[in-house]
């Protein structure tokens, strides 16, 4: 029972510290702050998606507005 008791208290404390370090570093960020690493960096891509999803919802713009959704323009 004991044996239990200790193992479980070390899966605590290693579950504990394994989030202590979440956030971000001040000397990471440069690396955050790189166009690569934006969700959408190619306006090609950008536009391609904006079309499909435009083509499938019926809805153009800010993606804010109803709409039927029935994909016929």
């Amino acid at each position: 029972m004991n044996s239990i008791k200790i193992s479980m208290m070390v899966v605590g404390v290693c579950l504990l510290a394994a989030c202590s370090q979440l956030g971000v570093q001040p000397w990471e960020r440069d690396l955050l702050a790189d166009p690569r690493m934006e969700l959408q960096g190619n306006e090609v891509d950008k536009s391609f998606d904006d079309h499909i999803y435009f083509s499938k919802e019926a809805t153009s713009g800010g993606r804010g507005s109803a709409a039927g959704g029935c994909g016929c323009n």
